[in-house]
């Protein structure tokens, strides 16, 4: 591990752009586990199972919410996107990077929420796009 370490280094030190991705990827990652930690329901996070594989489906339970969450909120603002085109609203390559989809302000923790799974769901039309493929390159 050392050598590889040693042997990546200085890659790493004299390439700004690698530096630059690394840092982004890392950002990501790290916004995703805030989201998922703020999703924990009790104990603030922190798992009290002993058991390895009990330790394992909270974490993935946990991601499980955090990502149907992440889908629900991909879908909204998407959604309110096309509107906001729609009314004129130019809507471009820059505007879709300042977003992301780890919003909470809606999502009441410990509320109660009434499922009705007869209730039909709008799916996103199929070739749904914000942006055209040519001006999302």
């Amino acid at each position: 591990m050392k050598s590889q370490l040693r042997s990546h280094y200085p890659k790493y030190v004299g390439d700004v752009e690698l530096r630059g991705l690394i840092h982004a990827e890392t950002n990501k990652s790290e916004q995703f586990n805030g989201f998922a930690k703020k999703l924990f329901f009790g104990g603030e996070g922190e798992i009290a199972e002993n058991l390895r594989h009990e330790q394992r489906k909270v974490i993935k339970y946990n991601h499980l919410v955090a990502n149907m969450v992440i889908l629900h909120n991909v879908v909204g603002m998407s959604r309110v996107l096309k509107q906001l085109q729609a009314e004129g609203v130019l809507i471009n390559q820059e505007v879709l990077a300042g977003l992301a989809p780890y919003r909470m302000e809606h999502i009441n923790r410990f509320g109660d929420y009434v499922l009705d799974f007869r209730r039909k769901v709008e799916v996103l039309a199929d070739g749904f796009r914000i942006l055209e493929a040519e001006s999302a390159a």
